[in-house]
């Protein structure tokens, strides 16, 4: 049976952003992440797509493809944030931070945040503020201050002014701290919050499923989704994979900064990160799905950076891997990206759920023989095969 050809597909982009905001709004630091992981369960299941759940929290679903035997491929995308942890509760009836995820103090400056006590219907508001907080009492000693976790202080919402009065509403070491999103979408399509990386992956991703669904468009390969919540601490997606796996896509922030290619407006193929290149043949294959089909997508690489797929592949994932992006302004920071942007991006994985992997008969088994390896047709080498010396030198 001759393989559909992959078709652009109707984007809901009124869903994307109603799910983008709703996900945003769910408070959900690495290690407190159960409330926003019943949320993309129960936006699955209006799509009609089951769900299930690991011991550790990652959540796993799928659209089922035509063929009942070889290789699958995965969607990952993650919904844990960055965040903080109570450190110490101050003498002065304040609060020192530990950082969840790697994030900069400079840009927890000013954030509101909620405090998550063990009682679960007691959450308490506060602000981040630098110790030198007031330039009437500091003066310019308050642009003299440095930047960094212990440099910084919550003050807590509540008439407390002592340790004691702390433990009193309840607030203990190891609490979470939750910095607020506040997020915006302006006229003209940025959407401007905290906490983009991944949130609004997981939007793009659950649209791209929604636009499979309402075309009633089968994907050509059985396509697993994983979502996990442990990203930004860097265990990712170091389980939950199902083993027919053979191909493995990222979905994630790429940075839009000095000197990189990445835009708010495009979509991003990562060609290598902090952990190393991406695979050769899936890369060029995602690449010349956005070429053929006119989708906006520039191609980047990422020195201080790691993704889920980073952490599949260090747990022994046996797949080709690859990262798909959406260009995000002042990562880990005050974060922008746009709407252009995310439809591009959900246009991709369409299309790349409607393509078959990048060597179908190849990948369908774990290994194969070094004469039958298709490389050739992407890679050339000698059309001899290995033999003394290197390949493709002549004698």
């Amino acid at each position: 049976m001759t393989a559909r050809k992959p078709v652009p597909l109707k984007i809901d982009l009124d869903y994307l952003r109603q799910v983008l905001v709703e996900l945003l709004e769910i408070p959900s630091p690495s290690g407190r992440t159960d409330h926003v992981q019943q949320y993309v369960g129960e936006r699955l299941s209006a799509l009609g797509i089951s769900s299930t759940l690991t011991r550790r929290g990652a959540l796993s679903a799928c659209l089922p493809g035509p063929r009942e035997t070889g290789a699958d491929r995965a969607i990952v995308v993650h919904t844990d944030t960055i965040g903080g942890m109570v450190k110490r509760l101050k003498e002065n009836g304040r609060l020192e931070l530990m950082q969840v995820g790697t994030h900069s103090a400079r840009f927890a400056e000013g954030a509101h945040v909620r405090i998550f006590t063990d009682d679960l219907d007691r959450v308490i508001s506060g602000q981040v503020l630098p110790l030198k907080a007031s330039g009437h009492r500091y003066n310019e000693a308050v642009d003299l201050q440095g930047v960094g976790w212990e440099q910084v202080e919550v003050r807590v919402d509540e008439p407390v002014a002592d340790e004691a009065g702390l433990r009193a509403l309840g607030i203990d070491v190891g609490d979470f701290v939750a910095f607020l999103p506040n997020p915006t979408i302006t006229p003209s399509g940025y959407v401007k919050s905290r906490h983009l990386d991944d949130k609004a992956g997981v939007a793009a991703v659950l649209t791209a499923f929604k636009a499979m669904v309402d075309a009633g468009v089968t994907p050509a390969v059985t396509a697993h989704l994983l979502v996990t919540v442990t990203e930004e601490i860097g265990h990712g997606a170091s389980h939950g994979l199902d083993p027919d796996v053979a191909e493995i896509v990222s979905v994630d922030a790429a940075v839009v900064a000095p000197g990189q290619q990445s835009r708010e407006n495009a979509a991003t193929l990562a060609m290598g990160d902090g952990v190393g290149p991406f695979d050769y043949h899936l890369t060029r294959n995602l690449a010349a799905i956005a070429r053929e089909h006119g989708v906006d997508l520039v191609r980047d690489v990422f020195e201080f950076y790691r993704s889920d797929v980073a952490a599949a592949v260090e747990a022994g994932a046996h797949a080709r891997v690859a990262l798909l992006g959406f260009g995000v302004d002042a990562t880990h920071g005050h974060e922008r990206t746009h709407l252009d942007g995310l439809g591009h991006l959900t246009q991709l994985l369409c299309l790349y759920l409607q393509s078959d992997l990048v060597f179908p008969e190849w990948d369908a088994e774990p290994e194969g023989d070094l004469a039958d390896f298709p490389s050739l047709s992407v890679q050339p080498a000698s059309e001899e095969g290995p033999r003394e010396g290197p390949i493709g030198i002549a004698d």
